[in-house]
């Protein structure tokens, strides 16, 4: 828009009023092509076509007002400007009661506008052209603002809208051939929901895109500020969890076979590692004197009721139940793997200790045996004792552990001994 003129003062000579006229005139010019662009605005022509609501319906009939005003500002400006161009016209020469004609046209307060209140204008309702470019600057930056905002927020948040709900038709043909429907699943529900808001905020952008603008802070350009995408951004959101869930249920269906055979095979390890802990545990208590072996757990038939069920899922394609529940057995079987192989390793400790014991005793045997010693009698004598412990049933493991450790002293000391007699020959004679 134009810039603003002088106040009145003296009479003006003709170069000043040659040069204020070629200067408000170009200025009309400027004023008229930012008119002509604010009406062709798209988004000038959107809000009037447009079924308005809420924030933007009232914006939109001020806005309406402020731009007819506008145009009726624009008008008297012109007319008194021809007005003095005419004056001026008249004579190459112009008389200085024409000169002052002209200096108060161009600097007095000559225009009336009809319902243009303003800050520039007189109380008897007239403006100087000055004062009258300032009043039609505001106007057309009020307007412009309007206009901008909202043909910015309708460029942004409807397209983005549209390619989030074909996003959208995509996932829930996905959920569907997943198994995931309303009733079944709560993504199913999630997608209804997303569906809805979508549908509600594409509406009301359409209707109220003012409503979704946000102006900029300390910012007085026409159209400063940002379209607020708060709701859009959630939905979007909302809607990549459904679909990473939705992909998850994909995935278990690819995989189930596989996992269902694994789990089936862990629960097969773990059943028999129970059965052999149960064989063990009779063994220790027919072979062992202990006061007390572990008792060995029964083998896993609730786990085995859930593995039928998750097979039933799969047979009637329910992944969305088969999903959490797969995920369940694979940590629950791999625990009773686990505890199985515990009470092996707990029952069958008896066992372990008197192979311990034998294997000392034949260990110390053998090297009695390698320095020619094992046929002693004191030694062999220890060495039967202590045999017929660890080989008769039940055994009493801390009496075998003591009859071993005398033998293997005793072996210990005869061959010191046999080593110092073999040493005496050679020494002082």
């Amino acid at each position: 828009m134009g810039a603003t003129g002088s106040f009145p003062g003296q009479v003006m000579d003709q170069d000043e009023v040659d040069r204020t006229l070629a200067r408000l005139e170009a200025e009309r010019e400027a004023i008229e092509t930012s008119l002509l662009a604010l009406r062709d605005h798209k988004g000038h022509r959107l809000l009037e076509d447009a079924e308005l609501s809420g924030v933007t319906r009232d914006r939109w009939s001020d806005t309406e007002r402020s731009i007819a005003l506008l145009w009726a500002c624009f008008e008297s400006y012109s007319e008194a400007l021809s007005a003095a161009r005419e004056l001026r016209d008249r004579r190459r020469r112009p008389s200085h009661e024409e000169l002052t004609e002209l200096t108060g046209t161009l600097r007095g307060q000559s225009v009336a506008v009809a319902g243009a209140p303003g800050h520039a204008q007189s109380a008897a309702g007239r403006f100087t052209l000055a004062g009258l470019v300032d009043r039609m600057n505001e106007l057309y930056a009020r307007s412009l603002d309007t206009v901008v905002a909202a043909a910015t927020v309708w460029s942004a948040l409807p397209a983005r809208i549209d390619l989030l709900t074909a996003e959208l038709r995509r996932t829930r043909s996905l959920a569907h051939s997943a198994g995931v429907r309303p009733g079944e699943h709560p993504a199913a529900g999630e997608l209804e929901t997303i569906t809805a808001e979508l549908a509600a905020l594409h509406s009301q952008v359409m209707s109220d895109p003012l409503a979704f603008w946000r102006a900029g802070q300390g910012s007085s350009a026409p159209g400063g500020g940002r379209p607020d995408t708060g709701r859009y951004d959630s939905a979007a959101r909302a809607l990549e969890d459904v679909r990473r869930e939705v992909e998850a249920v994909l995935t278990v269906r690819q995989g189930s076979e596989e996992r269902l055979m694994r789990l089936r095979d862990v629960l097969s390890r773990a059943e028999r590692t129970l059965e052999e802990a149960r064989s063990a545990r009779g063994e220790v208590l027919a072979k062992i004197a202990v006061s007390e072996v572990p008792a060995v757990s029964g083998p896993p038939t609730a786990l085995r009721e859930l593995l039928s069920n998750a097979a039933e899922y799969r047979r009637r394609a329910q992944w969305h139940r088969l999903s959490p529940l797969l995920e369940s057995l694979e940590r629950d079987a791999e625990d009773e793997l686990l505890r199985a192989r515990a009470s092996l390793t707990a029952v069958t400790a008896p066992l372990a200790v008197r192979a311990e014991l034998r294997g000392r005793l034949d260990a110390c045997r053998a090297r009695a045996a390698g320095h020619g010693v094992a046929e002693d009698r004191a030694l062999k004598e220890r060495y039967d004792a202590a045999r017929r412990m660890l080989w008769s049933a039940p055994c009493d493991l801390r009496m075998a552990e003591r009859a071993v450790l005398r033998y293997q002293q005793a072996a210990a000391d005869l061959l010191a001994t046999r080593q110092q007699g073999h040493a005496e020959p050679g020494g002082d004679t």
